[in-house]
């Protein structure tokens, strides 16, 4: 029988920072995102206080005084490893595991034994995760990827599952999707959302009861294969679960911004690199990308600027030397001498297609399958060893530069100078 489950670490960038903050356990917590802008993180205190995902640090300050909430700045070097940790434990429990984002796997139980040994070993490996890592996950257990991930909320959600929630009947099949909203089901995003809500589709149980044809013809083959799953059938594989159609690292500048050119395009270059990591994560290509940086609008005593390059690539890629080397060709070709101090820029990369849908050029110089195998060894050499270990040249030798960390937590698993210390 085939069976797939999906593991999600709960709260994954809070729980990170518990393991090594054990007082914090049962209090609000929140992690910012870069430059400590805005909320990405909350654990389940500070959800009930009405902390919004998203919402703008200076916009909560009152209620962080009030329920003395803890403040992290991101740190992914931290949570990386963490991750590399629990995927490492999860490897020991299957046979193919597939590791879909930093805190989210897919594993194949297929033939595995029958549903009740199955939710057993699910609640077996939800307890040692835990106790080996510190990281609390949800296990979702069902026939297909897209159920599975309506199963892992379950179980996250309801405490009566400890941490595993199986769908192995048709009975649970239907109940579960009576009480799951459509805009949460895996797959579909906003547009189709609102696009469903014209119909009346509220659950995704709703959106099941939609003919089949209808929702191909409407929603194309992607939205009918989330049908097909919602009905039990497995038809997406993980190559094809849903991919980013666009991928945006920016930044905004702490105190007056970047005045140098130099150190514009050092961020503009790590900028890009992000973005091409992000597109080899989710196996895409990219034909255009977008690169921008602009001063303050709000300063309007200082001198103004604003550069927004499209550049379109003859080929696909998802090389970062060839990302990053466009990237600041456009930036440069836009850059003005002045006084100008930038107070945000960023990289876009858009017009995504599968890695397997690349289309060559016979007058192509670039060797790219050498360029793919070295780029798979750099990625390998940055997951064991941290982000930026081996990058190009002009992404400088400190990636925190510029950016506002003023609650960051120590490396404690990856820095020698930033390990626990006990006092015996």
């Amino acid at each position: 029988m085939e069976l797939f489950g999906l593991a999600d670490c709960n709260n994954f960038f809070v729980s990170c920072e518990r393991v090594f903050r054990p007082d914090l356990n049962g209090k609000p917590v929140i992690v910012l995102s870069n430059n400590d802008g805005c909320v990405i993180s909350r654990s389940n205190e500070a959800k009930s206080l009405g902390i919004k995902m998203g919402i703008p640090l200076f916009q909560i300050r009152k209620e962080i005084e009030k329920y003395d909430i803890s403040i992290f700045s991101s740190n992914y070097v931290l949570y990386g490893d963490m991750s590399r940790r629990v995927m490492s434990l999860l490897s020991c429990y299957t046979p193919k595991l597939d590791q879909y984002s930093i805190d989210e796997a897919f594993l194949d139980f297929s033939d595995m034994g029958d549903t009740d040994q199955l939710h057993k070993y699910g609640q077996e490996i939800v307890k040692i995760v835990g106790k080996g890592t510190g990281i609390p996950i949800s296990l979702g257990i069902a026939p297909t990827r897209t159920l599975a991930k309506v199963a892992s909320k379950f179980a996250k959600k309801y405490k009566g599952y400890h941490g595993c929630c199986i769908i192995d009947t048709d009975e649970k099949r239907k109940k579960a999707l009576e009480l799951f909203e459509v805009g949460d089901v895996f797959g579909i995003g906003r547009k189709m959302k609102e696009h469903l809500s014209k119909y009346g589709v509220r659950t995704a149980a709703d959106f099941t009861r939609l003919d089949g044809e209808w929702v191909r013809s409407v929603f194309s083959i992607t939205g009918y294969r989330t049908w097909r799953e919602l009905h039990g059938e497995a038809c997406i594989s993980l190559d094809e679960l849903p991919a980013k159609k666009s991928i945006c690292v920016s930044r905004s500048f702490a105190n007056e911004g970047i005045t140098d050119r130099r150190q514009l395009e050092e961020a503009v270059a790590n900028f890009a690199s992000d973005c091409a990591r992000k597109l080899r994560e989710q196996k895409s290509l990219c034909q255009q990308m977008t690169v921008f940086a602009f001063t303050s609008r709000f300063r309007t005593d200082q001198p103004q600027d604003f550069i927004n390059h499209n550049i379109r690539l003859e080929i696909s890629t998802n090389d970062s030397s060839e990302i990053i080397k466009r990237a600041i060709e456009g930036l440069r070709a836009n850059y003005r001498n002045g006084n100008f101090a930038y107070k945000k820029a960023g990289v876009i990369l858009w017009d995504i297609i599968s890695d397997s849908n690349v289309q060559g050029n016979l007058f192509d110089t670039r060797d790219r399958s050498k360029i793919s195998a070295l780029q798979h060894t750099i990625d390998n050499i940055n997951r064991r060893d941290g982000l930026g270990t081996v990058r190009n040249a002009i992404q400088g030798n400190d990636l925190r530069k510029n950016i506002k960390r003023e609650h960051l937590s120590r490396q404690y698993t990856t820095n020698f100078d930033e390990i626990m210390t006990i006092k015996a």
